[in-house]
């Protein structure tokens, strides 16, 4: 199959063969399209955008499944889902925890999982015990890792031992602490920084890599000079995929909403209202209606 068809077929079906990313059943009738691969993802370079949403559960992984290449399991997670003010406190079995239920929920978009902080820094070794725990526990086919030059040398650890490694470059969250908060990177003098990095992590052996909160021209420099896709966050229109927290795109996550998330909807106004019209029908005793409850005595049935 050439490249444009195999990219074209991974829209429609990238787990084929009937079978999803947990070798569950897959709905589509599609048959001659195989699972769909890191390789795969990186083929999809300059062709059509990727589409990318984070994902933390099982019914959140059927909502994004039908529409997205990529679900992130984000270690966003810490802070969308336990209330974390920062993804360090995030830990290995957390997200292993949702990484196991978003695979369950997928039939064709590919799972990618975050390694949480502390879990790869120390040495290449390490980063390869907690990845191979991941992708074995979790079925997921791929992890994502924080880091440009300085991580290139455990990335190819990883990526020689069978681990495929999405990076992730410009603002790195799991560093807002020696980075002064969640800015802009690559401005000031910073851009050839972002560009060295890039080059590292494609050099190394990542099938793709996020770039987040970088000013889109350098972005799109960095697209035009890499072989791999970019995915951004924050980084302009001409990246080779798009990725977003869903909740924030939802309008779940309402305590604040970064420059970069387009809401597409408001959906965490909506169950404001609709818990509020509950505990009103609670406290005024309309609810539950008779049709919402059961009689002493089925009618029609024989004494």
């Amino acid at each position: 199959m050439q490249r444009k068809n195999l990219a074209e077929g991974l829209a429609i079906c990238p787990y084929g063969p009937g079978l999803g990313s947990n070798g569950a059943k897959a709905m589509s009738a599609t048959s001659a399209v195989r699972a769909v691969l890191p390789p795969d993802i990186r083929a999809r370079k300059g062709s059509l955008p990727l589409v990318v949403l984070t994902a933390y559960t099982t019914p959140g992984a059927r909502l994004v499944d039908a529409h997205c290449d990529i679900a992130l399991v984000g270690d966003s997670v810490g802070m969308v889902l336990h209330g974390m003010a920062s993804t360090l406190g995030v830990t290995m079995e957390m997200m292993i925890l949702h990484g196991r239920s978003v695979v369950k929920g997928l039939t064709r978009a590919m799972a990618v999982i975050d390694m949480p902080f502390g879990s790869y820094e120390e040495s290449p070794a390490q980063a390869y015990r907690n990845a191979a725990r991941m992708m074995a526990e979790t079925g997921a086919p791929a992890v994502k890792l924080e880091g440009g030059a300085h991580m290139a040398e455990t990335i190819a650890f990883l990526v020689a031992r069978g681990v495929p490694v999405m990076a992730h470059i410009g603002l790195t969250p799991q560093s807002v602490n020696t980075l002064g908060g969640y800015k802009v990177v690559g401005r000031e003098g910073e851009g050839e920084r972002v560009m060295e990095d890039a080059r590292a992590v494609e050099a190394a052996g990542a099938f793709a890599v996020v770039l987040e909160k970088v000013p889109m021209g350098l972005a799109a420099r960095i697209t035009q000079s890499l072989e791999i896709p970019t995915i951004g966050i924050g980084a302009g229109v001409q990246c080779d995929g798009q990725v977003l927290v869903v909740d924030d795109m939802l309008g779940l996550f309402t305590e604040f909403r970064p420059k970069f998330v387009k809401r597409y909807a408001e959906l965490g106004r909506l169950a404001d209202e609709a818990v509020a019209a509950y505990a009103a029908d609670v406290r005024a005793r309309k609810f539950p209606a008779e049709e919402h409850s059961f009689a002493d005595v089925v009618k029609g049935a024989k004494s």
